[in-house]
Formats: structure tokens, sequence, C-alpha cells
């Protein structure tokens, strides 16, 4: 073994950078030692193994960055890619990292709005969980197996056609780059069953985001209003601990099972897989997208909108995106509005709805289209254009710009001299958006403390604001950023207060950072509660019985109790903290 061992370390590290030190050597070698350990020989690390020297390491590297913010020649690269084919490589990693004090950062879909799982400023490594992505899908029971590193478009295909997912991992260089260009290969085995036009999940629309971090922070969709969110519908799941343990729902314990469903799984454990229960969706659903202006009566119908859209029917879901765009009556901007939809049920039952609750969108039979809850998936996130191909869903390419995201909870609706105020700000700044995502339903029904994710019942929407740019440059970079800011500022009389809200998936730096030294406990609360609200304490609790040292840790990851604080009457007394 040491002869094996030996040889496998000087062909991954002989022709390395002279900043590949010694240590990083060393972390290697126990890398192949515990992985053997924890596996038999059939499940070799060494293909995991992607240090700089290698010529796919920039490629692997930068192929699931979404945010070309943190892909510049400036940004700091991980010493070593770790693409784990394997639970074994995830426990080698785990129990290697602590004992040569590596800061790890876990990695599944890339989606991270900053770069909190493939960024750091001081050294790291990369546990990527994209071939980890097998799922499992059992009519019968109604239920999945689905690692983390699946994507939600390969998820929401395989429940569509009732198969298998497994993926085949070729041992050349071109198929490997195939492999990570994300092709999936069916075996024969996988090709058997039915599709089922019956079941569905309620998670994202957005195809290629990994199923980790999405379950991990929450996950919403289309269907919150009917089923609530992603973590609503988590059964089970498989972790390795920071004791390189491989667990599950019963041996994890329920505080930590509480903790990775909505509190950010990456603050805990490395999550393996997920159960998750499947629901049942009708097999004809209908989607529409209206699209009006200021100049078409816009604010009226917003107005509207906001007391409508969180109380119709549960089967109906209206997402507003609003944008700026030349006025078609003049040289001036605009503000537009679009209304994209997901009703559970037919067009006509949903025209009729609509002429009764929500008559002035105006909506008409031909602005709808009846598909099934697969295809609507397909044709929400292709802008409504029902001839997108379902295999679009197992394409993990997306092409990437620079982005600034933020978030809100608004608990009331804005008057219609407030929304006036917000379309000029909007036209000011022209580049924004501004999304409003629907809540109520379901979302009223399940208490704010049954899983980490706090905004339930009294939350009327999400507020999202976006801006992206395509020009690399930290100048032009300061100038968007700034506008997502501004316009974050202008909404502060409209959305919630005592914490102003935020969604953990939507990771915003704005709202703070944490260093990890004597007031780590103070700067994790500064996002903690805009994040989790009143469950922020109870996580801090799990965190520091699961992982005392802060092993599994971020810039905005969970805090330990400091040894100088005390527990006091549910909270944390912070008078002994300097």
């Amino acid at each position: 073994m040491e002869l094996l061992t030996a040889t496998i370390l000087l062909l991954l590290s002989s022709s390395l950078p002279f900043s590949f030190s010694s240590a990083h050597k060393t972390f290697i070698h126990c890398l192949v030692n515990h992985s053997s350990s924890f596996s038999s020989s059939s499940h070799p690390i060494t293909e995991s193994i992607f240090t700089p020297n290698n010529p796919s390491f920039s490629y692997v590297l930068q192929s699931n960055i979404r945010n070309l913010r943190f892909n510049t020649s400036t940004t700091r690269k991980p010493f070593l890619i770790i693409t784990a084919l394997h639970a074994s490589h995830v426990q080698a990693a785990v129990v290697c990292a602590q004992r040569h004090h590596m800061l790890m950062k876990i990695r599944s879909g890339g989606h991270d709005y900053e770069g909190v799982s493939y960024v750091a400023e001081s050294p790291f490594f990369i546990l990527d969980m994209f071939n980890l992505r097998s799922i499992d899908v059992d009519i019968e029971t109604e239920t999945a197996w689905v690692q983390s590193g699946a994507t939600l478009g390969e998820l929401y295909y395989t429940i569509g056609v009732n198969q298998n997912c497994q993926v085949s991992f070729p041992v050349t260089e071109n198929d490997r780059r195939a492999n990570l260009s994300c092709q999936i290969f069916y075996t024969d085995a996988t090709l058997t069953g039915e599709k089922s036009k019956t079941h569905g999940f309620p998670a994202g629309v957005c195809p290629t985001v990994g199923v980790g971090g999405h379950i991990g922070g929450g996950g919403y969709g289309n269907m919150l209003r009917k089923f609530g969110l992603a973590v609503d519908h988590v059964i089970d799941a498989q972790v390795v601990d920071v004791q390189g343990r491989l667990l599950d729902r019963e041996s994890m314990g329920e505080d930590l099972f509480w903790a990775i469903r909505g509190g950010g799984g990456a603050s805990f454990c490395v999550v393996i897989a997920y159960k998750i229960k499947l629901v049942r969706v009708p097999e004809i659903v209908t989607v529409f997208h209206v699209k009006k202006t200021l100049e078409q009566n816009a604010t009226d119908i917003i107005y509207t909108w906001q007391h409508v859209a969180p109380n119709i029917d549960n089967n109906l879901f209206i997402r507003l995106i609003m944008d700026v765009v030349n006025s078609t009556q003049n040289v001036t901007k605009t503000v537009r509005a679009n209304f994209l939809s997901l009703f559970l049920g037919d067009s006509k039952s949903l025209v009729s709805l609509m002429n009764v609750n929500f008559p002035q969108l105006g909506l008409k039979q031909q602005d709808c289209i009846e598909t099934t809850w697969l295809q609507s998936t397909v044709i929400y996130w292709s802008d409504i254009n029902p001839s997108t191909p379902l295999e679009v869903l197992l394409h993990r390419d997306l092409p990437s710009d620079y982005f600034k995201m933020k978030s809100d909870y608004v608990n009331k609706p804005i008057s219609k001299v407030g929304l006036e105020g917000i379309w000029k700000k909007m036209i000011e700044l022209k580049d924004t958006k501004l999304y409003f995502t629907p809540y109520g339903g379901r979302m009223n029904e399940i208490p704010s403390n049954a899983t980490p994710f706090p905004y339930r019942g009294g939350t009327l929407w999400m507020v999202e604001y976006i801006a992206n740019w395509f020009e690399p440059g930290k100048d032009v970079a300061d100038y968007y950023m700034n506008l997502a800011r501004k316009l974050h500022k202008h909404m502060t009389p409209f959305v919630s207060m005592n914490p102003r809200g935020a969604y953990y998936n939507y990771k915003d730096f704005d709202l703070g950072i944490n260093h990890y030294g004597k007031s780590s406990y103070v700067e994790g609360m500064v996002y903690g509660y805009q994040y989790f609200n009143d469950n922020f304490n109870r996580l801090v609790q799990i965190k520091t019985m699961v992982d005392p040292a802060n092993f599994f840790r971020n810039e905005q990851s969970i805090p330990v109790v400091p040894y100088e604080m005390v527990l006091d009457n549910g909270g944390y007394s912070r008078i002994m903290i300097n």
C-alpha cells in the first residue's frame, strides 16, 4: 500500500508548480490512504483528484461557476479539487482536511450568488459533488433518493420518465470532459418503466441548480402555494458528519436532520443524498405569460395582484417580474410587468377562476398553454416556448454572466403611491429587475419553526432584486452592484423589519460575513437572524453540538457558541463578549 500510495502521489504531483507545498502533497497522501480505508479498492480516489497541473483543472473549476464575478484572473483558486465519485471520497476529504487543517468548500451546482462554495480568501480546496448525481425514483412508494450533485432538471426528467437515473463515468479524458458537460448516459436497466404524468416535486424553476444547495437552503418553486417548499418533502438523508461517519436520519438524530432541511447543510456536514416524497399533480397543467406596461395600466393591475396572488386558489401561482423597457408610445423608458403562471389544472378552469378573482389582467384562452407538469418545467424556463424538448432538462451548460442579487419579504400590500415611487426609481436606475414571488396557501399552514426556513404565515411575497451585466472589470461591477443596492434601499419602507428578512439561498454579503474570531457569534447574528429569524439560535445550538470545532464553515455559515457565552431564556447572553 505504501508503495502504491507513493507512486500515485508522484503521478499527481510530479509536475506541480512550486506553490504546491509539501503540506498539500501530504494531504493527498492522506486522501489516498483514508479513501481505501472507508471503501474497497474498487473506488480509488485518485480519479477524483484534480491538481493545478492537470489539464482539466481549469475546466473542472470553471464549469460550475455561474457568476462571473468570481471567475477573474485575480480570484483565488483552490489548490485542489476533489470531484467525489463515491461516499468514501467525501469521508476521506472530511477526515484529512481536519487532520491537516485545510479549509474545505462544498459545491453541488455552483449557483452560489456570492461564490461561497468555490471562493475563499485563504488557501482552500473544493469538494465538488457534481459526479454524485444518481437518482432512484420509486413510483410505487412515491419517493426518490437523489444525490446532492444532481440538478433539478435531472430530477424532474427522471420523475417524469419514471427511470432510475444513473450516470456512467468513462475513463478517457475526452469522455471525462463530455461527462463534465453533463451528458447523462442511461444504462439498459434504466430505460424500463412508464412515464408518470401525475408526479412531480415542488422545487425551483432553473434546471441547472444543484439539488444539494437548493434543498439545503429551503428550495421553492412554482408549486410552493400548493405544496410548500422542497424541504417540506424531505423524509430522510444520507450525510457525512465531522467524524467522517456515513449517517442517515435515524443515526444522525432529529436535530441534525432538522438543521439540514433549510439551515444550509454545508454548515453541519456534507449531504450525500436526500430522500424526498413526490407530490401528485394533474395530468394537465396550464401556463401563461402576460405582459403589461405602465401605459397598459400595469400599476392598477399590480396593485390588485398583491391582494389576489397570495390568497387565490392554492393551485394557482402567478409570479410577477418587472423590468425597464422602451416605451412604445414615445422615446422614454417604462416599466413592464410580466405575469408568469402555473396552474395545476386545465385552461378552461383557469380562465374561469381568473375572470372571477383577477379580471383586471384580462387573461384569455389564447394566452394559455396546456401541457404536462414535466413539460411545464421546460416551458417556464424557456420563456414559454412549448417546442423546447424535454432533454434540455439534462443539459448543465448555462450561459454565465455577472450579477448581484438581494432579497426581501413583504408582509403588507404596497399603496399605489408606493408602487409609483418604485417604478420611478427603477426607471432612474434602468438596469435592474424586480421579482415578486407570491406566498400564501400551503405556506401559511406550516409553522415557522417546522424547518429552519422561517418565512411562512403572514408573508405575502418574496422580493428579488437583480442586476446583470456582461462586461468585466471592478468599476463596472461596482456600478451594477450599487444599482441593486439602491433599489433595495428604496424598498425599505415596504418590506419586513426587525429583522429585515432575506432568503438564505440568495446569499448576500451586504448582510455581513463571518471572520470566525472572538466575535464569531455576533457576526453570525447579523446575517443569521435575517436569514433564519427566531430559528437562528436553535441552528447555533445544533452546530455547536455536531461540529464544535467549526470545521464546516464559510463566510455566512452558522457559528458555534463561544465558551464565554451562556444560554439565557432561549437566546445567548452577549455580555461576556469583548
